[in-house]
């Protein structure tokens, strides 16, 4: 099982880009597929884009085009480089290792704490 641990977040400007990262302890990061979620105040957690094996994407309807998730299997990270900032996106993102079957073997998924991000002016 990896460990997760969201850097990045902070205050943005409407229009702006903020990128944050996700750096994984623990063995076998590249099995896991990798995931950023995020959770705006009163709504429940959302899945806002995730890679798989193979450098698969997908991505939230709501973020499609402004959003890049990314991922360096060598160094144990994963990226969202966000663009086109609005206050909606105003949000605690997290980053997750999702559970996978690899070999017979489920390894568990892990929940990063979270870090905040916010876009004012």
């Amino acid at each position: 099982q990896v460990e997760v641990v969201e850097y990045g977040g902070g205050l943005a400007q409407p229009g702006g880009s903020l990128r944050l990262s996700c750096v994984a302890s623990g063995s076998m990061f590249s099995i896991y597929p990798m995931a950023w979620y995020r959770q705006r105040l009163g709504n429940e957690r959302e899945l806002v884009a995730v890679i798989r094996e193979g450098e698969k994407t997908n991505y939230a309807d709501s973020v499609k085009g402004r959003f890049t998730i990314s991922r360096d299997n060598a160094n144990n990270t994963m990226d969202l480089h966000m663009s086109s900032l609005t206050p909606e996106v105003t949000a605690i993102y997290y980053c997750k290792s999702e559970p996978v079957y690899y070999r017979g073997t489920l390894h568990r998924g892990s929940w990063g704490p979270g870090t905040q991000v916010t876009v004012s002016s």
